[in-house]
């Protein structure tokens, strides 16, 4: 069986949320199920296109919701025919089958994910609405079908004397534990109860996402004079004339678009005080402020139930429930990892908060650092300390070249690859691109989507998926797509991005590797499908590729002139590595805890009050610095209520470990040579679910990781370089 309970995931996931706007180009509007037919439905059928990609040229708004209805229908006649087999169950007619089942709703899902999460429009929000609560009741009949899990479980009990293949008894075991999971070993009448629990969540989730981006795209900053703008670059201010003339303002009005994020790069040079403090605010206050779109009672009705959920299915709490399958294992060990990172980051914080506010006093100002001022102040220190200028910097990073000479370099360095745009290949929007991925023997094994500029119809962030699995069983390659919210530049302008940005392509892009490289048989075990504290380390671990001397020296090249970075700037750069470790740590820090806060709320407990309930959480935890607000605040953490990272979040931190530790290995062992690499791919990276993830990172580095290379690279301690 397709992995329903990922793909459900996917439909409230893609790590952001979904836009409100309308698109740019005309579609379809949805119409009844009852009026498509098969050969109008562009799903219905596998796609024809070189790796079964979707045809997006043929797809129209009105395709999703009959494929997706027709799809619940054919997995159910399918599932049905398993369970009520009178032959005895084996794991061909039975576990292997189900692998086969879904063909259509997983080709359907997998297009529908992506576009509500990079393209979206009221139409497929509306079919988003409608069709989430099926999905959670589809998945219900599935899981929750006692005569499908006793044949199942009978597998599970004799598993050992199959003489099943590695991969193929590892996935007896996943399935018995889904089931589990899903609620089968509970009573018709709990059962009963979970449905209601499973929708209503569906619904909550959908409704939550399309709040926070409807509420992002409503709290965008407008500036009514070009003067307010002082210290931003002519590029971002022709950017934000340009959004303002998108939304027919009139002349001499300049738009400012909020990221998911609390804090907003573009304050870094914004001189005026004031408006550094709306965009804040505008940030902080996502969710939160009455109307349509606020989130409170969602966020906290969300919490109760899955608290409710969790003790149903026997757990302490939600993130017992959550963590019981990750490689933390319990919610103690995942904030054991957090708050001993706590004092030192705090601290780190602290220092950094001094000196920003030397230079705030030594320019005469008599105000408190606070939130509002920090990165612009912070900058201030980093051209103070390290010599450099954000702006300079920018001129050396643009968009095709850190793709082609930095993204795809390091990946033909490690592990041979080489890649070939298609024009041939339809895209959902202009701004995509399609790269057809070659391994180093010349053989054709990927396609891989670069989505990379902001658009009102976009959700905030960045993330990877895939609109085909790989399966060997289903005779499938991967197809890859990763998407970002880079600021699109004024028509003529290059599109230059920050380091942080770069650091944003290197990290997707590892995600995409871990996709690609997948040689399974089984789709539900395929590619990214891990354990959440696992699947962001190979991204992480690639992000260090980006630092590399010769990958950089390869893409760091000036936009105009072609010329290298001087030495002296990268020098400048590399020993700024940890400069406003203190900051980034802790607000990610607040984050990770206060998800961990709410999901651990105990069954039964009233529906909290956000404005008490995140304070006290953040004063707990020890992690409350006023100039540090959290990555996320409760009501626009789309992450947790509606990204598949609910007692979650925490897995940045502890893939980081792993990411770190691995790169050390590396550096230990001759550092980015094809050896090294291959090495890295087959023992990681190809491997998706098909072992315990701890047991293959133990297998790789041949010991469990330690946490002193991720103190090193965050400047946590005294041996950072």
């Amino acid at each position: 069986m397709r992995n329903l309970r990922l793909l459900l995931v996917a439909l409230v996931a893609a790590a952001a949320v979904a836009s409100v706007a309308p698109r740019r180009s005309a579609r379809a509007s949805a119409t009844p199920a009852a009026v498509q037919t098969a050969d109008a439905n562009p799903f219905f059928q596998p796609s024809t296109l070189p790796f079964q990609a979707p045809p997006f040229d043929k797809i129209k708004d009105s395709d999703y919701q009959p494929a997706i209805e027709e799809g619940m229908k054919r997995q159910l006649a399918e599932v049905d025919k398993i369970a009520n087999s009178a032959d005895a169950p084996t794991f061909s007619n039975t576990i292997e089958a189900m692998e086969r089942t879904g063909s259509l709703l997983a080709r359907v899902m997998h297009v529908f994910n992506g576009l509500t999460g990079a393209d979206t429009n009221p139409t497929l929000q509306q079919v988003e609405s409608e069709e989430t609560p099926k999905l959670a009741a589809h998945s219900d009949k599935i899981y929750l079908n006692p005569k499908l899990f006793a044949r199942v479980k009978t597998i599970y009990e004799k598993r050992d004397r199959l003489n099943l293949d590695a991969e193929s008894k590892f996935l007896v075991e996943r399935y018995y534990k889904n089931f589990v999971r899903a609620g089968a070993l509970l009573s018709e009448a709990d059962k009963t109860r979970l449905r209601a629990l499973n929708e209503e969540e569906a619904k909550l989730s959908t409704d939550f996402r399309s709040h926070v981006l409807a509420d992002t795209n409503d709290s965008a900053v407008v500036v009514d004079d070009k003067s307010q703008l002082e210290g931003l670059s002519e590029g971002d201010i022709a950017a934000a004339a340009q959004l303002a003339r998108d939304r027919k303002l009139p002349e001499g009005k300049y738009v400012i678009a909020l990221q998911n994020t609390t804090r907003q790069p573009v304050v870094i040079q914004m001189k005026n005080r004031s408006l550094r403090q709306r965009v804040l605010k505008a940030s902080s206050e996502r969710g939160s402020h009455g109307g349509a779109n606020d989130t409170r009672a969602i966020v906290t009705r969300l919490a109760q139930l899955r608290g409710e959920k969790a003790k149903l299915l026997g757990f302490k709490t939600y993130a017992d429930y959550s963590l019981d399958d990750q490689m933390a294992k319990t919610p103690e060990n995942a904030l054991k990892l957090m708050s001993d990172l706590v004092p030192a980051a705090t601290a780190k914080a602290r220092a950094e908060a001094v000196k920003l506010q030397k230079v705030a006093d030594s320019e005469g100002n008599h105000f408190k650092i606070e939130a509002a001022d920090w990165e612009h102040y912070a900058e201030k220190v980093r051209k103070a300390e390290y010599d450099i200028d954000q702006a300079q910097v920018k001129q050396y990073f643009e968009l095709n070249r850190v793709l082609q000479d930095g993204v795809f370099f390091a990946a033909n360095k490690l592990y041979g690859l080489t890649f070939k745009e298609r024009k041939d290949i339809p895209v959902y929007n202009p701004d995509v691109r399609v790269f057809e991925v070659f391994d180093a023997d010349g053989s054709s094994m990927a396609l891989f989507y670069a989505d990379y500029f902001q658009r009102p119809s976009k959700s905030g962030g960045a993330w990877m998926d895939v609109f085909v699995d790989q399966s060997t069983l289903l005779g499938t390659k991967p197809v890859i797509y990763n998407v970002a919210n880079f600021q699109k530049p004024a028509a003529g302008q290059p599109a230059l991005l920050s380091f942080s940005d770069v650091t944003t392509m290197f990290h997707e892009f590892g995600h995409a590797l871990h996709g690609m490289f997948s040689r399974v048989k089984y789709p539900t075990l395929s590619g990214t499908n891990v354990p959440r504290d696992f699947v962001e380390f190979p991204s992480q671990f690639n992000e260090h590729w980006a630092s590399e001397p010769t990958v950089f020296a390869n893409y760091a090249k000036h936009y105009q002139t072609g010329e290298p970075m001087p030495q002296a700037l990268v020098e400048k750069i590399r020993r700024a590595h940890t400069f406003n470790q203190g900051y980034d740590t802790t607000e990610y820090l607040a984050a990770a805890l206060l998800d961990m806060a709410w999901h651990t709320v105990p069954p039964g407990s009233p529906l909290q009050d956000v404005s008490t309930f995140e304070p006290a959480a953040l004063k707990r935890f020890a992690v409350d610095l006023p100039e540090v607000p959290p990555r996320y605040h409760t009501t626009y953490f789309s992450h947790i209520w509606g990204g598949g990272y609910s007692a979650g979040y925490y897995a940045y931190l502890w893939s980081e470990v792993l990411a770190h530790d691995a790169f050390y290995w590396f550096k230990e062992h001759g550092g980015m040579t094809r050896e090294n690499g291959q090495r890295f791919r087959d023992m990681l990276l190809s491997r998706g679910g098909t072992q315990d993830a701890a047991a293959l990172y133990r297998a790789f580095r041949g010991r469990d990781p330690q946490v002193q290379p991720l103190l090193i690279e965050r400047g946590l301690t005294g041996n950072e370089k």
